[in-house]
C-alpha cells in the first residue's frame, strides 16, 4: 500500500512544477509557431510564396538541432534556473525583432536566430523533470507539461484574432503587432524563473520533511539502478540502439506535429472564406482536442505502465486523421474533424514517448540523450513544414503533404514497436 509521504510528494510537485512549467511553454510554443498565425497576412504584404514561407519556418530548427546537445549540457552545469532563464530571455527579443522583417533573407535570418536562442528549452525542462519525478509518473508529467503546445493553440487563436485587428495602429500590420505582443511575455519571464525555479528536490522547501526524503530516496534509487540498459554517461548513451531509434521515432512525430502546426491556419484559410481573425478563431478547435488527448493517453499509459502502445496507437490514429483530411471532399466541418483526430493523435503520443528515453538515461546520459533525441527529432521540424509548402505550391493544394505527414506517423509507430516488450516496464517503475 503506498504511503502518504509518496502520494502527498507527488501532489505537491504536481501542484508545485507544472503550472509554472506549463505556462513558460505556452509562451515558448506561441512564440515558436505565431508565425502560422502571422503568416496570413505577412506572407501577401512581403510577397512569400508558399515554398519560402516554409522553408523559413523550418529553418528555425537548423539552429535548434545544432545548439540543442551543448545547451542541454550547459544547462546541467549552470543549473536550469539560470539556463533557463536566459533561454526566455533571448528568445523574447528576437521574437519581437521578427515584427520588422522586410524580405525573405531577414526572415530566415530571425528564424535562424530564434531557434539557436530558444535552444535547449524543451529538453532541459523534459532533463529537469527527471530530476524531480520518479519514472512511473513521469508520462502524465510530461503530458501535462506538455499541453501548453495545445493550450497555446487554444489560446493563440483569440489572441491572434485580436492582434491582427490592430492592423494600423501606430504605423504597425497586425501582424507585427502579434509578433511584439507575444514576444513580451518571455522577457517578463526570465526573471521569475531565476527567483522560483528551485534547483533540486533537496532545494524544495515546499516539501513536508517526509515527503522530501520519500522523493530524494526514490530517485537515488533509480539514480543509481545497475541493470545493463540503464546508462548512466553519454557516451554509453550514444553507442545504444535504443536512443538512435527512438531519435528516429521522435523526428516522425515531430515530422507531423509542425508540419500541421505551421500551416493549419492557412489551411483553415482555404475552407471559406473568412477573415484572418476568424481563421485565427478556428484555427483553435483541432488543438482542444488536442490537449484532451495528451492528457487522457499520458494519463493511461501511467496507469497500465505501457509505452510502446500508447506512442504507436496515437500515431496510426492522427495518420488517419490526415488520410481522411486529404482524401475526403473538403469543407470546414470534415476537414476540422479529420485534422482535429490527426491533432488528438499527435499530441496524445507525446507523453508517453518522453517516459521511453527517461527511463534508461541517468545523469549526464539523461542531459545530453534528451537533447539529441530532441535534436534528431526536429530534423522533422524543418522537413514536415517544407515539404508542405513545397507540395503546395507544386499541386496547389494540400493534400500531398497531409499524404506525408499521414506517412511519417505510420513510419513511427512502426518504429516505436521495434522496441522490446520490456521497455513498457522500464518505464513503468516507481510508482507511489
Amino acid at each position: 500500500m503506498p504511503g502518504a509521504p509518496a502520494q502527498t510528494a507527488i501532489a505537491a510537485l504536481r501542484r508545485r512544477l507544472i503550472p509554472f512549467l506549463f505556462l513558460l511553454y505556452v509562451v515558448a510554443y506561441l512564440d515558436r509557431v505565431n508565425i502560422g498565425f502571422a503568416a496570413l497576412d505577412m506572407n501577401r504584404d512581403l510577397g512569400f510564396s508558399a515554398t519560402a514561407y516554409g522553408l523559413g519556418s523550418g529553418i528555425f530548427f537548423v539552429s535548434y538541432t545544432l545548439l540543442e546537445v551543448p545547451s542541454n549540457l550547459m544547462l546541467a552545469r549552470v543549473g536550469a534556473r539560470l539556463w533557463i532563464g536566459r533561454i526566455m530571455l533571448t528568445w523574447g527579443l528576437v521574437s519581437i525583432a521578427m515584427a520588422f522583417v522586410r524580405d525573405t533573407t531577414t526572415f530566415y535570418l530571425l528564424r535562424f536566430l530564434l531557434g539557436a536562442a530558444e535552444a535547449g528549452f524543451f529538453p532541459g525542462i523534459i532533463y529537469y523533470l527527471t530530476q524531480w519525478f520518479p519514472a512511473g509518473e513521469r508520462a502524465r508529467a510530461v503530458a501535462l507539461f506538455m499541453t501548453g503546445t495545445a493550450i497555446a493553440g487554444v489560446i493563440g487563436g483569440p489572441i491572434s484574432s485580436a492582434l491582427l485587428g490592430l492592423d494600423g495602429v501606430g504605423g504597425l500590420r497586425g501582424w507585427q503587432w502579434l509578433f511584439i505582443v507575444e514576444g513580451v511575455p518571455a522577457i517578463l519571464l526570465a526573471p521569475v524563473v531565476w527567483r522560483r525555479l528551485d534547483a533540486r528536490p533537496t532545494d524544495a522547501r515546499w516539501l513536508s520533511d517526509a515527503e522530501r526524503a520519500w522523493l530524494v530516496s526514490t530517485l537515488a534509487a533509480e539514480a543509481a539502478d545497475t541493470r545493463p540498459d540503464v546508462r548512466h554517461d553519454l557516451r554509453g548513451a550514444l553507442a545504444t540502439p535504443r536512443l538512435w531509434l527512438l531519435s528516429a521515432v521522435y523526428l516522425c512525430l515531430v515530422l507531423a506535429f509542425y508540419g500541421v502546426a505551421f500551416w493549419l491556419p492557412q489551411i483553415v484559410q482555404t475552407l471559406g472564406p473568412a477573415s484572418s481573425a476568424v481563421v485565427a478563431l478556428i484555427a483553435a478547435v483541432p488543438y482542444v482536442v488536442a490537449a484532451v488527448g495528451m492528457v487522457a493517453v499520458g494519463a493511461r499509459s501511467d496507469r497500465t505502465g505501457e509505452r510502446r502502445w500508447h506512442v504507436a496507437g496515437p500515431a496510426l490514429i492522427g495518420a488517419a486523421g490526415f488520410v481522411a483530411a486529404a482524401t475526403l471532399p473538403p469543407s470546414m466541418a470534415v476537414s476540422l474533424t479529420a485534422l482535429s483526430i490527426a491533432a488528438f493523435g499527435i499530441w496524445g503520443a507525446l507523453g508517453p514517448f518522453w517516459a521511453l528515453p527517461t527511463a534508461f538515461l541517468r545523469g549526464t546520459a539523461a542531459a545530453g540523450g534528451v537533447a539529441l533525441v530532441n535534436a534528431v527529432g526536429n530534423i522533422g521540424g524543418f522537413v514536415g513544414p517544407t515539404v508542405v509548402g513545397y507540395a503546395r505550391d507544386s499541386t496547389g493544394n494540400f493534400a500531398a503533404g497531409l499524404w506525408v505527414l499521414a506517412a511519417g506517423l505510420v513510419a513511427g509507430a512502426l518504429l516505436v514497436l521495434c522496441l522490446p516488450r520490456d521497455t513498457a516496464a522500464t518505464g513503468a517503475a516507481s510508482k507511489p
